[in-house]
């Protein structure tokens, strides 16, 4: 049985998607402990048991430790299999707990699944300390496609903080082989495109956030298009997001409203993480990083790409993936800086039925 020490690096609830991932495509068996060990709340919290649950029901695993607030869990999986399927991260406990998180947990085995799969999660579409199901849609998807993962999604309610009940649909189409990805270079800048989003709140409040955005790019020569959308929540919320494509690559960056916050600044900062992204050289963002390791190891040959900053999510990331697999790993480039990320992987052929 592998064991994985949750409180390694990053220390949150990263480790645990990812060993999950992991465990469930190559069929191992997992103990994880220390589970959050070092958050203010430790342990599993409503959005890391759906990823459990979720892990459990597409694998038919047992499971040992399966609680809130454990610390420790035992995931001993048996068969992938593809279908419908829908988990609701409040399904325990109300809780706005992130949709796209829940996916990290599982995309990676259905990918390798024999047959296609549909699945809908509820829970919190856009909220803080995860990425935007927009960012997964617009950038992750496409980004994975370069490889041979084949991936769409639809957003069907907005889920804000703290009410939640937002609905995404994700399709997967099953592949046999994914590719490695070598992208040292982003290339010219293609588009520039923005939406400025509400629910539930003045339509000014998304316009105050284009316009601010307008007026900051322009002092850089960049004109972006950017769309006003008012879209269904239960909730309040406002969120801004740019993409960013280029001849090589996409980027994304956005930025969450919230209580007390201008509307100015939540254009602000979505901006200023992309005007920081093009003062480098690289060709990927630092939050698209650390999700694409554990695809790359599944990869055949040798993947190497630039990031824009590397980050404890990626370091961390690399060592659960080391975990289960015997990658060969470079990084160039200190912690909190620009840097190269190589990896060497002889792929999974001859440790799943593919």
């Amino acid at each position: 049985m592998i064991r994985i020490d949750g409180s390694y690096g990053e220390g949150g609830g990263q480790i645990l998607r990812t060993t999950l991932a992991l465990s469930s495509l190559l069929k191992e068996e997992v103990e994880i402990y220390n589970i959050r060990k070092g958050r203010k709340v430790p342990g599993l919290q409503p959005q890391h048991l759906t990823c459990v649950d979720a892990c459990k029901e597409i694998t038919f695993a047992k499971v040992d430790g399966a609680n809130l607030g454990s610390e420790s869990l035992r995931f001993f999986p048996k068969k992938i299999v593809g279908g419908d399927f829908t988990f609701d991260v409040a399904k325990i406990k109300g809780s706005a707990g992130s949709v796209s998180l829940v996916l990290q947990a599982i995309l990676p085995s259905l990918i390798f699944a024999e047959s296609p799969s549909k699945i809908a999660v509820l829970g919190g579409t856009h909220v803080m300390w995860s990425p935007p199901f927009t960012y997964l849609k617009d950038v992750f998807f496409p980004m994975v496609e370069k490889i041979g993962c084949y991936l769409k999604g639809d957003i069907r309610k907005w889920g804000w903080y703290p009410k939640g009940k937002g609905e995404v649909l994700c399709w997967v189409s099953p592949t046999k082989n994914i590719s490695p990805l070598n992208l040292t270079e982003r290339g010219k800048l293609e588009s520039l495109t923005g939406i400025s989003v509400v629910s539930n709140l003045p339509l000014d409040i998304a316009l105050r956030q284009k316009n601010q955005a307008i007026k900051i790019l322009k002092e850089h020569r960049l004109y972006p298009q950017i769309e006003i959308i008012e879209v269904p929540s239960i909730g309040k919320g406002t969120f801004f997001f740019l993409l960013a494509k280029f001849e090589n690559s996409i980027a994304g960056f956005s930025s969450l409203g919230e209580i007390g916050k201008k509307a100015e600044k939540v254009a602000e900062e979505a901006c200023c993480e992309f005007l920081n992204f093009i003062k480098t050289k690289s060709a990927v963002d630092f939050h698209l990083a650390d999700q694409l390791i554990p695809y790359l190891t599944l990869a055949c040959g040798k993947s190497s790409f630039t990031v824009s900053k590397v980050t404890k999510h990626l370091l961390t990331n690399i060592w659960v993936v080391k975990q289960f697999l015997p990658v060969k790993t470079e990084i160039q480039g200190e912690e909190g800086s620009e840097g190269k990320v190589t990896l060497d992987s002889s792929g999974i052929k001859d440790k799943i039925e593919i």
